[in-house]
């Protein structure tokens, strides 16, 4: 059996969208003024989150829902729920 790349393990990975997001930054301030490295766009492994400009972006149409977020804002500045039934990430083995 082949070790497979993060990249080759993420394609195995399918997703259900909602049109609402589970994810919420709460404040987009705080990500502006006190967080100058942005770490959910660090430790997020399916990079959901994105700086752009003066607002954090959240693709949470690709999350893979690890909670990674919720625990990892020093600010707990990211809402994170569980998808609505039948929405979210799907797991599929190969």
């Amino acid at each position: 059996m082949s070790t497979k790349t993060l990249e080759e393990k993420q394609y195995l990975l399918r997703f259900r969208c909602d049109t609402k997001s589970h994810l919420t930054v709460l404040d987009h301030d705080i990500c502006a003024t006190k967080c100058p490295d942005k770490l959910c766009t660090v430790f997020c492994p399916a990079e959901v989150y994105k700086w752009e400009g003066k607002r954090m972006q959240v693709g949470f149409e690709g999350c893979h829902e690890c909670g990674s977020c919720r625990i990892g804002c020093p600010y707990q500045n990211i809402k994170w729920e569980y998808p609505k039934g039948g929405h979210g990430i799907v797991f599929r083995l190969a």
